[in-house]
């Protein structure tokens, strides 16, 4: 079972659905941050979409576009670990390692480290726009 953290995995994990040759369930989740003046406090993660299908038993990979922290993978990950899936590994297209502020990350497969600039196309956006770039392209001056 693929796993999508929407919205910058959509071209990603279409690409990976397509070319895996195995029979698999897709599914999405959303996550969002709270702002600093929540009583959850600062860096506080919270759920805007639960996936929907089963997971108790089943081989759940994570699917993101990027992870640089990893504090939302490492939220995800505990999150639905706690459902009993059979396994849980995490892909992701772009690894920024040198960002980590969490050691306890589940990525398994890493498309490419990338450097610390700022990217869109291919899901990435700035304030929503760029997304449908077919391409990455590093942004300068925002």
């Amino acid at each position: 079972m693929l796993i999508g953290s929407l919205k910058a995995c959509i071209p990603f994990i279409c690409d990976l659905s397509r070319a895996l040759p195995i029979h698999h369930a897709l599914d999405f989740v959303e996550l969002a941050g709270y702002d600093g003046d929540d009583e959850d406090g600062p860096d506080s993660i919270r759920f805007l979409k639960d996936v929907t299908l089963e997971i108790e038993d089943r081989h759940v990979v994570l699917v993101d576009e990027v992870v640089d922290t990893g504090l939302t993978m490492n939220y995800l990950a505990r999150s639905l670990a706690v459902r009993e899936p059979a396994s849980l590994s995490a892909v992701t297209l772009f690894d920024r390692p040198y960002r980590r502020l969490v050691d306890d990350v589940p990525i398994r497969f890493v498309g490419f480290t990338i450097p610390d600039e700022f990217f869109v196309g291919y899901g990435l956006d700035l304030e929503e726009r760029w997304r449908n770039l077919p391409d990455l392209r590093v942004v300068r001056n925002f």
